[in-house]
């Protein structure tokens, strides 16, 4: 599926609010309109942010705007993915005339390293596979990364079959990676988020593959709701843990997860299904959209230049050894 396209002069996202019951584009003329896209989430998932946010900047541009009033506004729009940051900290040093380029060149980028990925990645996936969120082309300008690590493997002709976590509140699950699968023909079944523990109880899931909006110098993640949850579980059940992580994810300058701010979004999101009310009008609401993942509790995080081992964690061989 491709969600973002760029025509030289507009900026097209496909409307994920509105999956899986219609395909709407969007049309994004005004740099403005990208930073309102980014914040409603019209487009979603960390590297699919920063594209936009790159192409949004081009806009800017053409438009005159002052780019350090872009920025700002570009970075506040969704602060806890650190791969916005990291596109607009690359932007910064282009020449205003070369900002276009550059934004088609790290919208190609993504395509390969969602690849890579892949390729690393699906040695480590084999019959029941456990996800949230969505993590495949929707979220990115490629294949996917934890998504994509499930593609590479089924087109090596590996067996294997995806449970799919609903990932509530915002049911990016059901709604987008459930749409990504039945348009490949992916093997899936969907199951509530509570459904995870029995699963992996059953012995059905042999292994969790999430995708990351932030990643922490020590290896601490940040990823959408309810994946530390998964993790506790996984690490109950002695499953593997994977993290699918483009490098532009990993944040240096943040030592730890308790460094990573965490996005809180509107009670809408939780009080209501679509157009449908699920709790009374005045009921109080926490709605964090993400949760952090301690390093302690991941196997592997699988980069684009193959596995990553953040300070004081365990090799790869080692942690296998001891399961």
């Amino acid at each position: 599926m491709d969600a973002i396209r760029w025509d030289g002069n507009t900026l097209h996202l496909l409307d994920q609010r509105a999956l899986p019951t219609q395909k709407a584009w969007i049309r994004c003329d005004d740099w403005t309109q990208v930073v309102q896209a980014i914040e409603h989430m019209v487009v979603r998932g960390a590297p699919a942010i920063a594209i936009t946010a790159a192409y949004g900047m081009a806009l800017a541009i053409q438009q005159n705007a002052d780019r350090q009033v872009v920025e700002r506004s570009l970075l506040a729009s969704r602060p806890t993915a650190v791969n916005l940051r990291w596109s607009l900290e690359r932007l910064a040093t282009i020449p205003n005339e070369q900002v276009e380029d550059e934004a088609i060149r790290i919208h190609n980028e993504d395509r390969a390293i969602c690849k890579a990925i892949g390729d690393h990645g699906a040695q480590f996936l084999d019959g029941g596979v456990i996800t949230i969120c969505n993590t495949g082309a929707l979220a990115t300008g490629g294949q996917g990364t934890a998504l994509g690590m499930v593609r590479t493997a089924i087109t090596k002709g590996q067996s294997l079959h995806l449970y799919v976590l609903e990932t509530r509140p915002y049911l990016q699950g059901a709604r987008l990676t459930a749409t990504e699968c039945i348009e490949d023909g992916i093997p899936f079944t969907l199951v509530a988020d509570s459904m995870a523990g029995t699963l992996m109880a059953k012995g059905d899931i042999n292994a969790v593959v999430v995708g990351c909006d932030r990643v922490a110098r020590n290896g601490d993640t940040a990823n959408k709701i309810g994946t530390y949850s998964l993790a506790v579980l996984a690490h109950h059940h002695a499953i593997p843990f994977y993290v699918a992580m483009p490098l532009s994810t990993l944040d240096t300058t943040t030592l730890t997860g308790r460094d990573i701010p965490i996005e809180e979004r509107s009670a809408e999101e939780l009080c209501r299904v679509g157009a449908t009310t699920i709790a009374p009008e005045t009921t109080p609401v926490w709605n964090p959209a993400f949760d952090i993942t301690p390093a302690h509790l991941i196997t592997a995080w699988v980069t684009e230049k193959g596995l990553w081992v953040p300070p004081n964690h365990a090799p790869l061989d080692v942690i296998h050894r001891n399961r």
